[in-house]
């Protein structure tokens, strides 16, 4: 199980092991590299732990147990978890500010604590076979624990193929479970007892509305912040560097941190050969401006499609997004210079960064316009006699528009913008699937977010809270795999919880501004970064996948997905997938987003199901780029 993720930690690895529970660490050395081994014990030996990632502030805490008695025999931030455990108890980790995932053991009471930070930043998986409960920082570690088979949880099928991720404690393997971010679950006698131990508050900060004439002080407030965030994360006995997209975060995060360390940052760039896909112009001019020694790496298509089955095997589950992939390339490239990068990660969705926050809500307004103006009678009514008199398709979608505005939050801000609508899905899947393909399945946990009292009381609060807690804790795993697949370690300064705190209480006003988003950050960089950069808009990293699956790759694609193995695995409908690259191939359609979530969820199957892994995906007859060819590539050129 140790051994398996050897990639997380490739510098040092550990082991302890009683009459009751057997605890085992890979580690990534960056801070006290000589005394920092782990498991770590108390005083007694009496505790144990195993720690993944930082507490920035336990120099802080180290004061106060010392003051308190405890004595120290390391620098290292895993000895306070441990002493802060026999001073506060589970109470302890309300004390912790950083990015974590922790498993302590209790020997006296015979009592194991697993805790994962409040965001999620740092992964935490577990599973009860039998009387033993198994926990590790990736799943594969489970499976390799011999204790349990791997199997397919179907259900979550239909959440996968439209939000791309499953937002809940589950996971694509029947019986294995993430703990959620900001929870701890305690395993004691036989019994597992999960609770939250942390939330995103409710409220709005003193004076921080801009009606109230207060601009300054909201500014520089969440300017202060952010610096001290970034401060924080400088802590590292090797050396640092900062992933650089060109975008307003990324940049933000590099300027802020050039100005601290004292010598040229090192930053890191990826883009691919398509100059439309390319940001890499943005990055030099941010580069140039806070005097960075920067490194790029421009990545084709035989590149992407030869680490993909790798990648995936590394994300245990089938990738979300294909931006996972040019993540890990740059990620390769970092490492051969630096340990520790910090990224722009989660400032979308702390400050409604994405263009669908005001899509949606011009389209909620709109509804309730609407539906005010042409009452459910009227609809009816039209509905009758407005689609005999247009064609089929057209007469179908008028009948919809006309009889009912589904404004429900399934349908505006999730089904809106899914990778496979649920419409599509009761196309693209085999009879059996077609079920399980409908709002409460595919939305269900999302739309419980959504409606949490503590998402607040305005459309965009929900919005926010619920991809806090949904979509970015899959784009933070996505982050932590695909760096730990090249042993670096990724950190994330907007996502500082006392500055998630201060952000998420903002009137919407200092997030969206009409169509102008992230306002406070922009405000907060004036005079930092240049104008071309804090008014450019957003690109999102985007992947050219669409494009080379109208070229050869269609035929690999189709190779993959309607074979044999497929066919029989019962998921797909075959002649509707058929349709579909056929479709996108002829550029009648843009099938990308549902081709790339077909193809990594059977991917996926024969990966960890069909237990291939990643050596045996595809023929080398297949075609020249084959699969299994491609994988050959050496990934690192």
């Amino acid at each position: 199980m140790r051994d398996i993720i050897t990639h997380r930690g490739p510098d040092d690895a550990g082991l302890h092991c009683d009459a009751h529970a057997a605890l085992a660490h890979r580690r990534l050395s960056i801070v006290d590299l000589s005394t920092g081994h782990q498991p770590l014990a108390s005083e007694d030996g009496t505790v144990w732990v195993v720690f993944n990632g930082e507490i920035y502030n336990h120099a802080d805490i180290r004061r106060d147990l010392e003051a308190r008695g405890h004595r120290y025999r390391t620098r290292s931030d895993t000895e306070t978890i441990v002493h802060a455990y026999e001073e506060w108890g589970d109470a302890c980790v309300e004390r912790f500010r950083g990015m974590f995932a922790f498993a302590l053991w209790d020997a006296p009471k015979q009592r194991l604590l697993l805790v994962r930070d409040r965001l999620g930043i740092k992964p935490l998986y577990w599973a009860r076979a039998g009387d033993t409960l198994l926990f590790a920082s990736e799943i594969k570690a489970l499976l390799a624990s011999g204790r349990m088979a791997p199997q397919s949880n179907d259900a979550v099928i239909p959440e996968v193929l439209s939000t791309r991720y499953i937002s809940g404690a589950e996971t694509m393997f029947r019986g294995v479970y993430k703990l959620l971010p900001g929870h701890l679950l305690v395993f004691e006698r036989g019994e597992t007892r999960i609770r939250q131990y942390w939330d995103v508050p409710l409220g709005r900060p003193e004076g921080s509305s801009l009606q109230a004439g207060r601009r300054g002080p909201v500014v520089e407030r969440f300017r202060e912040l952010l610096e001290e965030s970034v401060r924080l994360r400088l802590m590292s006995d090797v050396p640092l560097g900062m992933f650089l997209s060109g975008g307003i975060d990324s940049s933000a995060i590099a300027a802020l941190m050039a100005r601290m360390i004292g010598r040229p940052l090192q930053t890191f760039s990826v883009a691919f050969k398509e100059r439309a896909f390319s940001e890499l112009d943005y990055a030099r001019e941010v580069a140039r401006a806070i005097h960075a020694d920067a490194h790029e790496i421009v990545i084709d298509e035989n590149d992407f499609f030869g680490a993909l089955p790798t990648l995936l095997w590394h994300e245990d589950e089938p990738i979300a997004h294909p931006s996972s992939v040019p993540l890990y390339f740059v990620s390769a490239l970092a490492r051969r210079h630096v340990t520790v990068v910090l990224t722009g990660e989660g400032s979308d969705e702390l400050l409604a960064g994405y263009g669908k926050y005001p899509r949606v809500a011009w389209n909620w307004r709109a509804g309730t316009i609407y539906e005010r103006m042409m009452p459910r009678g009227l609809r009816r009514s039209i509905a009758r006699r407005v689609p005999p008199l247009l064609p089929g398709r057209l007469a179908r979608y008028a009948k919809r528009s006309f009889l009912a505005m589904n404004r429900t939050p399934e349908a505006m801000f999730f089904d809106n913008f899914a990778a496979i609508r649920l419409a599509d899905q009761r196309r693209l899947l085999a009879p059996a699937q077609r079920i399980g393909a409908n709002p409460a399945r595919a939305y269900g946990s999302s739309v419980a977010h959504f409606e949490h009292p503590n998402g607040g009381s305005t459309l965009l609060d929900r919005l926010l809270y619920a991809d806090i807690k949904t979509y970015l804790v899959e784009l933070l795993m996505k982050q932590d795999q695909m760096s730990m697949a090249s042993s670096i370690e990724s950190r994330v300064p907007f996502l500082d919880h006392k500055l998630v705190e201060y952000a998420a209480r903002l009137p919407d006003e200092w997030k969206l501004s009409g169509w102008t988003t992230k306002r406070v950050l922009r405000e907060a960089m004036k005079g930092v970064l240049p104008e071309s950069i804090l008014n450019r808009p957003k690109m999102g990293f985007p992947v050219p996948f669409s494009n080379w699956m109208r070229g050869p790759w269609n035929t690999i694609a189709r190779d993959v997905l309607l074979d044999r193995r497929s066919r029989e695995r019962g998921i797909i409908e075959p002649a509707a997938v058929a349709r579909l690259l056929a479709d996108h191939a002829a550029g009648r359609t843009d099938g990308g987003d549902r081709i790339w979530s077909l193809l990594n969820l059977e991917l996926w199957y024969r990966t960890f199901i069909d237990g291939e892994g990643i050596q045996t995906l595809g023929t080398a007859e297949a075609a020249p780029n084959s699969w299994a060819a491609a994988t050959k590539k050496e990934i690192a050129s």
